[in-house]
């Protein structure tokens, strides 16, 4: 078995709608509300008072694994003023609104204001939290690339302070896709750590895996998420520790 592994400084820039009119300012008037999930296309770009992390703040690359499984890896930027407990809390409380800059924003939009469309909990806890056993319904299109779009339910099998661990379902069939998250604190904050494994391990999964690599998540796709991931995940330091504390009467 070989190991491929690549590190990357630039993409290419991010493709934006082309529905007019298009509005890019940060001081925008307009709210950012949520879309539903029958939203088959990708987003109306909300700016935000803040640039988008830039593709070379992490350290990141792709990889082959003897298993034959594609890893797609990043070492982020520590998130400045954000703690571990923050980012459980974050990924349990996807649904919603945030306020920034007088505006009422969508917390998936403001996530990443280009490339999210819908976030929701497809599955609670009986006592209505989300936890391992609940699952998140997602669509999103990675640098706004209608040919990169995202429309998964992923069913949480961690989230705690340590980290978070979902397996998205490749046209309802579990197994092929895997997603885990490390956090580790630090004095500025959190070290974010993640990677998207692509192929199954076990069986037919293991036999077409080598096609889901080719043909539904091939090197540009891996590239695009990168690229995307790196965007979203620079965004939390801006606005989720006065959410946190909002939302919860909580101050770390």
């Amino acid at each position: 078995m070989y190991s491929l592994r690549y590190t990357f400084i630039e993409l290419p820039t991010t493709t934006m709608p082309t529905t007019l009119p298009l509005t890019f300012s940060a001081a925008a008037p307009f709210d950012a509300p949520a879309y539903p999930h029958a939203h088959a296309r990708p987003p109306e770009p909300t700016p935000l008072p803040w640039p988008l992390k830039p593709f070379g703040s992490a350290t990141c690359g792709i990889e082959r694994l003897p298993d034959g499984r594609i890893s797609h890896w990043i070492r982020h930027q520590v998130l400045r003023g954000v703690t571990p407990r923050m980012l459980a809390w974050w990924f349990a409380h996807l649904e919603g609104e945030v306020l920034i800059a007088g505006r009422r924003v969508n917390r998936y939009r403001a996530w990443h204001p280009y490339d999210h469309v819908h976030a929701s909990y497809a599955r609670r806890l009986p006592d209505g939290s989300v936890g391992p056993g609940a699952a998140i319904r997602l669509r999103e299109y990675l640098g706004a690339n209608a040919r990169h779009g995202v429309d998964i339910v992923t069913d949480i099998e961690k989230l705690d302070e340590d980290g978070f661990v979902h397996n998205p379902r490749v046209h309802g069939i579990g197994g092929l896709v895997r997603m885990e998250y490390r956090f580790t604190r630090v004095a500025e904050g959190t070290q974010y750590d993640n990677r998207l494994l692509i192929g199954g391990t076990r069986g037919w999964r293991r036999l077409v895996t080598p096609l889901l690599q080719r043909l539904v998540f091939d090197r540009a796709r891996g590239l695009a998420w990168l690229r995307h991931n790196i965007e979203e995940v620079g965004q939390l330091e801006h606005f989720l520790p006065a959410l946190y504390r909002q939302e919860t009467g909580l101050d770390e």
